[in-house]
């Protein structure tokens, strides 16, 4: 018999259907769903899929080759098609749609970009390019954001047959045998791991969702596959024992995984080789392994359902708090994970299914793929429709042209605090709000570790004998129209030295994107400390957000390092910190616009670190200048002044309202300045 035969035979002895890796996609996705919806906080459902679906998929490839010598790419691709395209489909279009309905016209646009590239498998790299944080709890998550892992498994049901084809022909051409294939796939898996460890502590949204630092998951179920045959042979007391520890495994290593551990890291290989386990012990069917727990009516009717349940409980999960505007609750948690799979029961019996095992589908492959390709072709049509036709749904109404001075004294604002249930606001305004990030001055991000002065930290009169520093974070970068407009009429040069999330004072910050302590702020603040001392300014100025780690010692450190310079210090106390997306808020609230300018004691927060770094700053002389009456009056801090609103998100200051303090500073810099 030749090898060829032979490898056959033995692909023939083995279990065309396994009810342990039904029960294992049952345990997945409700570690997905648990994980998520906050019902039990367990990780590495994802990666149990990732090696399920390469063992799977490996396997059909792997013994399609062995009986034909080749794998015909038209049935591939139909089947592939049959069972994700339809419920893809239409949970993308019904997101879109509650979409519509439910959230913000500005948050609209952007899921529907989010939908656009999940429609044709790409959002995975959207996800990486734009640094998004998986794990972010601040209401920034996309509804469509789940589609990553969905686009990196289908990207590689695309490229996997061509190249294990290609792979299997070679190896029997050079070795004749598949020993090239095995070093193939032990190369990517290396390689892949590699990259999403190093990767994470470099660029932690890259190695989480990019294609090349995540491939190796699925290429280990693909390995699996291909040692199916060897795994068979394993003494079935030795399989039973391998099982029920990949079991566990996968149970321990996924609460033990927090949203605090660096993710990928190493931290997914614990329930990625929980399932390989599970996987490798269910080949030789031994009688008492943990096929006996994960062989049961419910985990069977659950791993058919799962793909439904996985496409329909994130949307919800995002969705829900705006559908219901109130407080979300645990309880509301669960109703989200039940509903959910209500609903993907209902798409599997009514769609899902009906397109599978449809016979005028099935029986000619290229029909299949067309008819998958249509129903991508008409998801990314209903998503580019919605993204540049559909109107938005403004709670604004008016679109005459409204006074747009911004801030003009602090009577504007007390104006601004009578008309909060009605401000005078043009669509045009809100519209352009969102973008109105202001664009004077630099800020470095996250991970850069040195203060390195560039053409575009250097604003306001460039060419002025006088220096001023501005020296912060994000809440020091929101003034740069300010101090761009400042050193234009005082006829100085204004240096910013800033980097994202770090205090300008010396405290210790952990931030949860990070997973750990934010150590290249440290750096960075004492090399920006070091420059600041170069430049020898005429003016420092401080100003940063109020930490909840500030120490008194830390904010004094700061300060006797600034005031050793000699140059005159001023400190802007802290913006006030609305805590919620104020243009979203003023596109569309049903409750009413006054909800978007809340109550002075609400958005002033952390009002003992406030006084403290204010008093550390009058110890050392700075001038102080309490920002806050440009923003609140008589109890209120108005999203809307002067026809312009003041945040372009939750906590930073528009461009363009901004600009307009600068009136506001003038007298204060013009007698520090004099002192010069």
């Amino acid at each position: 018999m030749s090898r060829h035969r032979t490898t056959a035979v033995q692909s023939e002895r083995l279990r065309t259907y396994r009810p342990d890796i039904q029960g294992l996609r049952a345990i997945a996705i409700m570690m997905v769903v648990a994980m998520h919806c906050g019902i039990l906080d367990i990780h590495g459902g994802v990666d149990v899929s990732f090696v399920l679906s390469g063992f799977l998929i490996g396997g059909q490839l792997f013994a399609e080759i062995d009986k034909t010598g080749r794998v015909s790419l038209s049935k591939f691709w139909a089947r592939r098609f049959r069972r994700l395209a339809p419920g893809m489909a239409i949970t993308l279009i019904a997101t879109a749609v509650l979409s519509w309905i439910y959230v913000s016209p500005f948050r609209f646009r952007d899921y529907m970009s989010d939908g656009l590239a999940a429609s044709v498998s790409l959002i995975n790299w959207r996800l990486a390019e734009n640094g998004t944080d998986y794990f972010a709890n601040d209401g920034s998550q996309s509804p469509y954001q789940h589609f990553w892992s969905l686009g990196i498994e289908e990207q590689f049901y695309v490229v996997a047959p061509l190249v294990l084809v290609a792979m299997v022909w070679l190896s029997r051409l050079i070795f004749r045998n598949r020993a090239l294939v095995v070093v193939f796939l032990m190369a990517v898996i290396a390689g892949s791991f590699y990259l999403g460890y190093s990767q994470t502590e470099t660029n932690q949204p890259m190695a989480y969702f990019s294609t090349p630092s995540r491939i190796w998951e699925i290429a280990f179920g693909v390995l699996l596959a291909l040692a199916a045959p060897l795994l068979s042979r394993m003494n079935p007391g030795f399989a039973a024992v391998l099982s029920w520890l990949g079991l566990a495994t996968i149970l321990v290593t996924g609460m033990m995984i927090t949203a605090e551990t660096p993710l990928p890291g190493y931290a997914v290989a614990g329930p990625l080789l929980g399932a390989a386990a599970v996987i490798a012990g269910g080949c030789a069917n031994p009688t008492f392994g943990a096929e006996k727990i994960l062989d049961n009516p419910v985990f069977n009717f659950i791993g058919n359902v799962s793909y439904g349940w996985f496409l329909w409980h994130w949307p919800l999960l995002i969705l829900w708090p705006s559908i219901i505007e109130r407080e979300f609750t645990y309880q509301d948690r669960l109703r989200v994970a039940v509903l959910s799979l209500l609903v993907a029961v209902a798409t599997h019996y009514l769609i899902e299914k009906k397109f599978r095992e449809s016979v005028r589908i099935a029986i000619s492959p290229w029909r299949g793929v067309a008819t998958g390709g249509a129903l991508m072709a008409s998801t990314v049509a209903a998503m580019a429709l919605a993204l540049h036709i559909v109107p938005l749904n403004l709670s604004v109404g008016t679109s005459t042209a409204a006074a747009a001075s911004g801030f003009d004294g602090t009577e504007s604002v007390k104006t601004a605090v009578a008309e909060r249930t009605n401000p005078k606001l043009s669509q045009k305004s809100l519209l352009s709000a969102p973008d109105d990030r202001g664009d004077h001055g630099c800020i470095d991000d996250l991970l850069i570790k040195s203060y390195d002065q560039r053409d575009d930290c250097v604003i306001g009169d460039k060419t002025a004998d006088r220096t001023m520093v501005v020296l912060g974070d994000s809440h020091a970068f929101q003034w740069g129209n300010t101090f761009h407009k400042l050193g234009k009429e005082l006829n100085v040069k204004v240096v910013t030295v800033i980097k994202s999330g770090c205090p300008a004072l010396e405290y210790t910050v952990t931030r949860e994107d990070l997973g750990r302590e934010y150590t290249e702020c440290g750096l960075w603040r004492t090399s920006a400390l070091a420059a600041i001392e170069k430049i020898e300014p005429d003016v420092v100025v401080v100003t940063n957000r109020a930490q909840e780690t500030a120490t008194r010692e830390g904010a004094r450190t700061t300060f006797d390092t600034l005031k050793d310079t000699g140059a005159e210090l001023v400190y802007l106390t802290d913006t006030p910190y609305p805590d919620f997306n104020v243009p979203d808020c003023l596109a569309k609230n049903s409750k009413g616009l006054s909800a978007c300018s809340p109550r002075s004691e609400r958005v002033i927060d952390r009002t003992e670190t406030r006084a403290m770094e204010r008093g550390v700053a009058e110890e050392h002389g700075a001038t102080v200048i309490d920002t806050i009456p440009a923003f609140c009056a008589d109890g209120y801090c108005p999203a809307v002044i002067g026809g312009k609103v003041v945040y372009w998100d939750y906590s930073h200051m528009s461009g363009t309202y901004a600009e307009s303090l600068a009136p506001f500073l003038r007298p204060t810099f013009e007698e520090v300045l004099d002192k010069k």
